[in-house]
């Protein structure tokens, strides 16, 4: 009898011991039992030596034969993520293989085992029919048939051929056109590797950091190595899915929208496959990678990268390079505005910076225009939710038969309803923030829970009127087009829905749009040619926002909207309307190198990147127990300063449950491991001690 650990998908600090007869080895799938319940775990440790009474250790049930084994890379990535993310790696298995995942795994193995045995016994069965038509005297008709049925036994044996490879190998069909100023990029890129370190390019808007990352990218593949290519949304990956595969046709996708079996085509295909290339959002750090020669990570200070809920809060930019390390590959991270983060270990010697500052059509950087609303309100400038400076240059954009977006950090009609009487705001009955009014739809809309009401138009305290007050994405379209009535409008946030986001895009990427209107998705890394004009209304709600990453995100926001007008060429324009022309922010737009500024700020203030940042959140139905408990959790941290908390945030209830925050800062030195293991064993004796599980949730380097 021999022994071995096992990880299942569950939150827990250990790794249960099981007994098995038969040979089992580290990365087979086992069914297992615990606490009466089956689960399909991953064997962690063969060969594991019992530290308790044998006659207590439940036996495997059965090896998982029809489906793949994980690769010991892959347990390796799940420990490193839950050691830096103070999670458990049950967790994280849990979502590299879910139980919807696995259960699907399984059918798909059974269906193609079946399919295969279709196949192979057609086939025999024509071979032999076929041997015994050949051994007879051959006639015309006869000659015909044997003719006919070869042809089928070809094709059978072509189909079984499929069967049996399941792979997608990948290879440039087409040559990467470079610049000067492109191929220099690459050959520093390779110098930065040379050296043993992660890239950051960082490159201007419109400079053609896609056309060097496919140039990489071809470069890995002829070497037989495979290439992991990740964007933040999956707006973004649509239309970068038809660049690319003119490139590599054979290139595959994966995001969360693919159905089930379409995603768990691409797991077995990968690892069925090599090399392959593979284009895709976060989750696709999780598929079964081998041969991994090159990540490339586009948009890296994109906070799409952050998974929020649930555990595991990885930044999916964090762990590429994690992944790379753990593969010993290359690794590449572009932008045009780098997260602090990444500029921060550039300047230690950890990243190698490749700075691409020449656009690839040689167009200017686009002007910035700073329109104030008050001023303008005062002298009667102002007509709705814009200025008339703003229509007029929208139309003088039109008439040149040139291509506008709007920007509105905000989607739906109204941000709140009030009552024109008593002044009662509308709220969501478990949220305490205001609904927000869906007008094409009539709802009202809980943006944190999604609860929905019916909208009447009336107080239900009085019966008067409700006021929409605020203006979003749905209101601005309304606007536009009453002011622009000949004008092709649409709009793109997150109420589009998912059968249409695809063909928004396209139209306007094909100029059958005019105008497009829409939350901060449309100042992700697009491409459209037409695009001479971009224009944020109400931008002081991107500004304040109460976080020490506020101004960076605004910054990130503005230059990356700006760059995608006048990428072809023509010098683009970004027009902004705000009440605080002078905001710092906007300097930084005209010139001011914002980085070394934002940089220094968080050095005086002790933020990261210069220390470490938990978050520990604490979530409650009874507000006084929430209360007695977040500050006795505070007071048992191992930790005589950094901790601020308990605090009350400013959405201090959601779904039914109160909210509390402590924030722990952690210098950046050889403490900081010791100090975050010290950190989630507090947090683990508190849980057991108070008998208080459920309500913490840890969040490391949060958003």
């Amino acid at each position: 009898m021999e022994y071995v650990k096992v990880i299942l998908p569950l939150k827990l600090e250990w790794e249960p011991l099981y007994s098995t007869a038969e040979p089992i080895h580290v990365g087979d799938r086992v069914r297992v039992m615990l606490s009466g319940h089956r689960y399909v775990g991953v064997v962690s440790e063969a060969g594991a030596v019992p530290d308790m009474d044998v006659s207590r250790i439940k036996p495997v049930e059965g090896l998982e034969k029809d489906v793949p084994a994980v690769g010991e890379g892959e347990i390796r990535l799940w420990r490193e993520i839950a050691a830096y993310y103070l999670c458990t790696v049950g967790e994280v298995y849990k979502a590299a293989y879910s139980s919807v995942k696995v259960e699907l795994e399984k059918k798909m193995a059974e269906a193609l085992r079946r399919k295969r045995l279709s196949v192979m016994s057609r086939l025999a069965a024509r071979r032999e029919k076929l041997e015994l038509l050949l051994s007879k005297k051959t006639t015309e008709t006869r000659a015909a048939t044997a003719e006919k049925w070869r042809a089928e036994i070809e094709v059978m044996e072509v189909d079984l051929k499929k069967l049996d490879e399941c792979g997608c190998v990948c290879s440039a069909e087409k040559d990467v056109a470079l610049s000067e100023a492109q191929k220099e990029a690459v050959r520093q890129v390779h110098d930065g590797w040379s050296a043993g370190k992660a890239v950051l390019l960082n490159g201007v808007t419109g400079s053609g950091k896609t056309e060097v990352y496919m140039a990489l990218a071809a470069e890995t593949l002829a070497k037989g190595k495979s290439v992991l290519y990740l964007v933040p949304e999956i707006a973004l990956s649509r239309q970068l899915e038809a660049r690319v595969k003119e490139v590599f046709p054979n290139c595959m996708t994966l995001h969360s929208e693919l159905t089930p079996v379409q995603r768990r085509q691409v797991t077995t295909s990968v690892r069925a496959s090599s090399p392959y290339m593979v284009l895709g959002t976060r989750s696709a750090l999780f598929l079964p990678h081998h041969d991994l020669g090159l990540v490339i990570v586009d948009e890296e200070h994109d906070a799409s990268y952050k998974q929020s809920e649930p555990a595991p809060r990885y930044s999916g930019r964090d762990v590429a390079v994690m992944l790379s390390v753990i593969m010993g590959c290359n690794v590449v991270l572009g932008s045009a505005t780098p997260s602090l983060e990444s500029l921060y270990n550039a300047k230690v010697g950890r990243f190698a910076e490749v700075r691409l500052s020449e656009r690839f059509h040689d167009g200017e950087e686009a002007e910035v225009v700073i329109i104030d609303t008050v001023a303008e309100r005062r002298k009667r400038g102002m007509v709705g939710n814009f200025s008339r400076k703003l229509i007029d240059e929208i139309r003088k954009t039109l008439s040149r038969g040139e291509q506008v977006v709007i920007l509105r950090a905000r989607r739906a009609y109204a941000s709140f309803l009030q009552c024109s009487v008593c002044g009662t705001i509308v709220k969501c009955p478990h949220c305490n923030v205001p609904m927000t009014y869906h007008k094409d739809t009539a709802r009202m809309v809980c943006h944190y829970c999604g609860h929905t009401e019916g909208y009447t138009g009336t107080c239900h305290h009085c019966g008067e009127l409700l006021v929409a007050y605020g203006a979003g994405t749905q209101k601005i379209e309304e606007e536009a087009r009453q002011y622009f009535p000949e004008a092709r409008i649409e709009r793109l946030d997150s109420d589009t829905p998912d059968s249409r986001e695809r063909h928004v895009i396209e139209r306007f990427a094909a100029g059958e749009t005019d105008i497009l209107v829409g939350t901060q998705i449309v100042t992700k890394g697009f491409d459209f040619k037409g695009l001479t004009l971009v224009a944020a209304i109400q931008a002081d709600g991107i500004l304040g926002v109460q976080d020490f990453r506020a101004d960076e995100r605004a910054f990130q926001l503005f230059e990356q909207f700006r760059g995608r007008s006048g990428r072809r060429g023509i010098r683009g324009r970004l027009i902004i309307q705000t009440s605080q022309p002078e905001h710092p922010v906007y300097a930084r737009l005209k010139g001011l190198e914002a980085s070394d500024t934002l940089l220094q700020e968080r050095r005086l203030f002790g933020y990261p990147p210069y220390t470490r940042m938990i978050a520990l959140i604490i979530r409650d139905s009874d507000p006084a127990r929430l209360d007695n408990m977040s500050s006795a959790l505070c007071a048992s941290l191992p930790l005589s300063t950094g901790v601020t908390g308990p605090y009350t945030p400013v959405i201090d209830r959601i779904g039914g449950e109160h909210i509390r925050h402590i924030r722990i800062a952690l210098p950046r030195d050889k403490t900081l491991i010791a100090n975050k293991k010290s950190i989630n064993d507090a947090i683990s004796s508190f849980e057991r001690e108070k008998h208080y599980y459920n309500h913490i949730t840890v969040d490391v380097d949060p958003l």
